[in-house]
């Protein structure tokens, strides 16, 4: 199992750690908050890849990724979407050295790279399915999932993650693959 691949229902997959670059921030998917902090992740990417190629280890943009919470008791879909926390991630090759991040991030034309950082975490055992079209019927993939956690005897055990393997302003639902993933532990 790769990290950018996943069956059309759900199953139990396992990852060590991922390292790349991340903002932190709050407020709606598509929002402003939320949007200027993508292109402050892709200001500093440019040049790292730039920098990356220089230095014999060229890699292609790898697709955006969120992970989710809300800090409240309720289920997060009933929690206002302008309260949700995030983080915005793009993964990085190993071949990436630390010294060009610092680099990259010095060369980014843009105000908001300052909050930029270089990241690693472990997600570990999770569960994970491809969801096919829209954003907005996620809970149908998610119920899926969660149907799968109950039989398993599992429960969540991390943030909600989602790679989107389209475009982030693709429209057509037709066209949407986004992979939806949640770490988990046995109940």
């Amino acid at each position: 199992m790769t990290w950018y691949s996943a069956g059309d229902s759900p199953e139990l997959v396992e990852f060590g750690p991922v390292r790349g670059l991340s903002v932190t921030g709050q407020g709606e998917p598509g929002g402003t908050a939320h949007a200027t902090s993508i292109q402050a992740l892709y200001s500093v990417a440019g040049p790292l890849r730039g920098l990356a190629a220089a230095g014999g280890a060229p890699f292609e943009m790898p697709p955006l990724e969120g992970r989710w919470w809300v800090e409240e008791e309720r289920p997060p879909l009933d929690v206002p979407r302008a309260q949700w926390w995030w983080h915005v991630f793009l993964r990085l090759p190993d071949s990436v050295a630390d010294e060009w991040f610092d680099q990259a991030r010095q060369a980014a034309d843009d105000p908001a790279a300052a909050r930029v950082q270089l990241v690693t975490f472990t997600e570990g055992r999770c569960v994970q399915a491809l969801h096919h079209g829209a954003y907005a019927d996620e809970p149908r993939t998610l119920a899926l999932m969660e149907e799968f956690m109950e039989h398993a005897g599992l429960v969540m055990n991390g943030l909600h993650h989602e790679i989107y393997l389209s475009d982030v302003q693709e429209t057509d639902p037709a066209r949407m693959r986004t992979i939806l993933r949640h770490p988990v532990r046995a109940a």
